[in-house]
């Protein structure tokens, strides 16, 4: 069992007292194969959930289209009752179907229905914050959010939420869903070799607002990159721990959720929040530049595994 060690310091969301540990938990890949279905192991997955709450880390990223509804009921198996403290952030705005596909699911019956589901498998009366989920696969598509965010802050009025964020939205977006209730966070593709946000994360950070990269390792093709090689052999630890401990030294406000199925894994990922990147190497990391291709044009070849 690992022991309770500090996970990148803490962050608050604002406007409430959840304050959380940098280093989180993803919990998607704790279904089964392609996010669907049960997992291969499921005592396993198990072991992970425990195994991360005795490690420290109070909060957990989920959603119940993740199996669909399988992840949501593995944590539930693992952790209920729920330690004191511990954040369970979930999504809504998509669905699963029968092929394995992520349909959108924004209608207003989808998504009183979504949180309901949430509610159901999680076992909780109340979601502590919930995202909603818009844009394409990757990234924010253009367009109003007005509708969709208007029936998850009468759900939050109701007392079923707490707090919201968003989730694949551009800085337009936010400002939109603003106008109608208060983000808490936004959680964005972005990683040391996608670095489109940059200047809405500090953007964000002025304002106290949580950012959350999803696929901070690159997702289902992980990350590979000289500059990561090179400073993770300078430093004796591996690629996804630099690339990791990036994340948390890019700004304050940057809450990780790395998610993986093994235990191991999980332990390998925590030790990258005490791994302090020297200077020389995060010039170097940064020389891979905001809105570089991901294709290794610049900034030492840098690319998405396939």
């Amino acid at each position: 069992m690992t022991k309770e060690m500090k996970l990148g310091g803490t962050f608050t969301f604002a406007g409430s007292s959840m304050t959380v540990n940098r280093m989180g938990y993803g919990a998607m890949q704790l279904a089964g194969p392609e996010v669907f279905g049960p997992p291969r192991d499921l005592d396993a997955a198990i072991a992970v959930l425990r195994e991360a709450v005795a490690a420290g880390v109070n909060h957990i990223d989920t959603s119940d289209y993740y199996g669909p509804h399988v992840t949501n009921q593995i944590i539930k198996q693992a952790l209920h009752p729920y330690p004191e403290g511990l954040v369970i952030v979930t999504k809504v705005g998509a669905r699963r179907a029968a092929d394995k596909s992520w349909p959108h699911a924004r209608s207003r019956q989808e998504l009183i229905e979504a949180v309901q589901d949430n509610l159901r498998n999680l076992a909780l009366d109340a979601l502590d914050i919930v995202n909603l989920r818009v844009g394409g696969f990757m990234g924010p598509v253009e367009g109003s959010i007005a509708e969709p965010i208007t029936v998850l802050a009468e759900l939050k009025r109701q007392g079923l939420i707490r707090h919201l964020g968003v989730s694949n939205v551009s800085p337009r977006q936010l400002a939109e869903a603003q106008q109608i209730t208060e983000i808490v966070c936004v959680q964005n593709f972005y990683n040391v070799a996608h670095r489109e946000d940059d200047g809405f994360i500090d953007i964000l950070a002025g304002q106290g607002i949580a950012y959350v990269p999803f696929f901070p390792l690159g997702g289902f093709t992980p990350l590979q990159s000289s500059v990561l090689d090179a400073a993770a052999a300078s430093l004796g630890v591996t690629p996804m721990q630099v690339a990791l401990a990036w994340l948390l030294q890019r700004s304050p406000n940057i809450l990780l959720i790395p998610g993986t199925s093994s235990v191991a894994h999980f332990r390998e990922n925590l030790q990258a929040a005490t791994l302090q990147l020297p200077r020389e190497i995060l010039a170097k990391l940064n020389s891979i530049g905001p809105g570089r291709s991901s294709h290794g044009e610049e900034g030492g070849s840098v690319g998405i595994a396939s």
